[in-house]
């Protein structure tokens, strides 16, 4: 009983990892599909959302049902509780992905300003984080999510830099005035989901040492 509680854990932990691989997807191709003005990647992006929901819905269901049948305590509880909170945070990072590509279709024939000032760099930041948060979670390995915090600070800063360089262009002429704040609302997005990202790395520390420390 015990091995077949343990082999299911570990399929549970799978299927989360494959979500997460999606979600990271989902934002950085929403990114590529706006630099590229990609309007058939924006619509794949999009399409994407029902696998997303999909697996949300599925590997909650499967993780209840863990609880409900083994009762587990301990680190598999956390295991499974971490589980339960990376699949909400994914899904925000999915769908925010799914709304950087719609604004990817709405600016895909004009220029861009400033060769989208810096949100290519700024999403390849949080993208980095995400995947190393899911690489903690895989492997246990807290040193992928050590200095964390300073990462986030580095997005942040971006994303107020971003925001005063659109702000500039919108004073200096009026016909940007809808790209860059079209391009302040994606850089919202990507700093959102750098925050997500740090969610994630603080369940991840809660479930291999059963210790509470956030990610400010």
């Amino acid at each position: 009983m015990v091995e077949k509680f343990h082999d299911e854990l570990a399929d549970l932990k799978e299927r989360v990892l494959e979500m997460g691989y999606l979600a990271q997807g989902m934002l950085c191709d929403g990114v590529a599909s706006l630099k590229e003005q990609d309007v058939e990647l924006a619509n794949d992006v999009y399409e994407r959302k029902y696998r997303l929901a999909e697996m949300d819905e599925s590997i909650e269901e499967e993780a209840l049902r863990l609880i409900a049948l083994y009762q587990p305590m301990a680190k598999d509880m956390r295991t499974i509780g971490c589980c339960l909170k990376m699949i909400t945070y994914l899904t925000r990072i999915g769908r925010y992905g799914k709304d950087i590509s719609n604004i990817a279709k709405q600016l895909a024939n004009v220029d861009h300003v400033s060769k989208l000032i810096s949100i290519p760099y700024m999403q390849q930041k949080a993208c980095e984080m995400i995947g190393d948060a899911l690489q903690a979670f895989k492997t246990e390995n807290l040193g992928l999510i050590a200095g964390f915090e300073d990462r986030d600070d580095d997005v942040d800063a971006l994303r107020y830099s971003i925001f005063r360089e659109c702000i500039s262009y919108m004073v200096e002429d009026a016909k940007y005035i809808t790209r860059c704040a079209h391009y302040i609302m994606v850089a919202r997005y990507i700093e959102r989901c750098a925050d997500h990202a740090c969610k994630i790395a603080e369940k991840v520390r809660y479930m291999v040492t059963g210790e509470r420390v956030e990610i400010s």
